[in-house]
């Protein structure tokens, strides 16, 4: 993967205000690469506790990571609701990096 990709990827991940969700999708197009969300959810595969990969999920609003009763124990916190693995209100906390940056 490239290291750029990566960094911008990260870069916009650590904008995401809390209490507030994005897709791998959206991140994918905010980077210039719209067909590759997959790519985002790999680079997400190592990062430090502290990073808040906890607010990126699919573009339905499911929690796919590996790890996800970890994030919704995170994402509680910042008062975000999570049914079975799916957040809700989904549209509602949804931030959009191409048109909240």
């Amino acid at each position: 993967m490239n290291e750029l990709f990566k960094k911008q990827v990260f870069e916009i991940i650590m904008m995401i205000p809390s209490g507030r969700v994005t897709s791998y999708g959206a991140i994918a197009k905010a980077v210039g690469y719209p067909n590759h969300a997959r790519h985002v959810g790999n680079a997400l595969r190592n990062y430090d506790e502290e990073f808040p990969a906890h607010r990126v999920c699919n573009g339905s609003g499911k929690i796919t990571a590996s790890c996800v009763r970890d994030f919704v124990g995170k994402l509680k916190k910042e008062g975000v609701e999570v049914r079975e693995g799916k957040i809700q209100d989904f549209k509602k906390v949804f931030w959009n990096p191409l048109e909240e940056l």
